[in-house]
């Protein structure tokens, strides 16, 4: 079963090796949730740095320039992220190839974004594994890299070897990190932060669970905040008895669905108090409280503080 919660992970060092014509849709959706984890917590979860092959700066395919923190050869951490994107086969060289093969002596893990999967098999790092590429050079992948067993699927992870398929596949690759890392409360927040069910697109309640039933009744609970619904009509709703959908959501998300709706209760009545200047009583009604004395036990017993404690202090 998955950890609700893990208060005892250290800190871990993110790095993105970029080159020219990187995507930085791809670049943003590896390097937000993380950011927006270490604001939830309250507190150093991840850095993260910018790097280069020569330390030069980088420019992105819509003209973003960003200057590298550092050189790769000069760079150690726990996960070093691949980033080339469009134009990547310009960047096949000796020298990368080099670089790429040293740097794996140095992370824990090696992972190729969109199309960096390319860099990682030509520099030997994928043989004898799974992986995937954005899927527009999947059958190229297969052909030029025959040692390498391509899948076409959103993302792979073979022990230290991490490959995804694009932008959107990186969210999905760090918020689940960040729920392994740091448990499922708080990748529940961080992808609650970005994703919402008016948001529109592709399933956005996705991002928040991993299996279709735990996904539709966390869809569920976050249509109906005000006006909370028992969880026994969440179960009929889906189709599913209690105990199955208990069963189910301690197994996805390593806690109850009463637990799973109180933290998506309150994260919305924290929305509201530092991003508002909605009263504390009107907050407790928008979030399915009684009063603002209910709200605030239920707020404290979770958060450590209260409501008014909270907005004074983001004040």
């Amino acid at each position: 079963m998955r950890k609700w919660t893990n208060d005892l992970a250290g800190v871990q060092q993110v790095d993105i090796l970029l080159f020219d014509e990187f995507s930085a849709h791809c670049l943003a959706n590896t390097v937000e949730p993380i950011r927006a984890a270490n604001t939830l917590a309250g507190r150093e979860l991840y850095r993260w740095r910018f790097l280069s092959l020569t330390g030069a700066r980088v420019v992105s395919s819509s003209g973003m320039e960003v200057t590298a923190h550092a050189q790769l050869t000069k760079c150690s951490g726990d996960m070093l992220a691949i980033m080339p994107s469009y134009n990547f086969q310009h960047h096949d060289s000796a020298q990368t190839r080099r670089a790429l093969r040293a740097a794996a002596t140095r992370y824990k893990e090696i992972a190729g974004f969109d199309t960096g999967p390319w860099l990682m098999a030509a520099a030997g790092l994928l043989d004898g594994r799974n992986a995937t590429i954005h899927w527009d050079e999947t059958d190229r992948l297969a052909e030029d890299f025959p040692e390498v067993n391509v899948q076409r699927v959103r993302a792979v992870q073979d022990g230290n070897r991490i490959t995804c398929s694009g932008a959107l596949a990186a969210f999905d690759l760090m918020i689940a990190r960040i729920g392994e890392d740091h448990g499922q409360a708080l990748r529940l927040e961080v992808a609650a932060l970005f994703m919402s069910p008016e948001s529109g697109g592709a399933a956005p309640e996705t991002a928040l669970a991993r299996t279709r039933v735990v996904a539709r009744a966390v869809a569920l609970m976050q249509a109906h905040l005000e006006e909370p619904l028992p969880i026994p009509e969440i179960a009929r709703q889906i189709g599913r008895p209690r105990k199955d959908l208990e069963a189910r959501m301690k197994a996805d998300l390593g806690a109850t669905p009463a637990t799973i709706y109180r933290r998506l209760r309150l994260i919305q009545a924290r929305k509201l108090l530092l991003e508002t200047d909605t009263s504390v009583s009107e907050v407790a009604t928008r979030t399915g409280y009684e009063n603002a004395s209910a709200l605030t036990r239920a707020f404290k017993a979770e958060f450590a503080t209260t409501p008014r404690a909270m907005r004074k202090a983001h004040a």
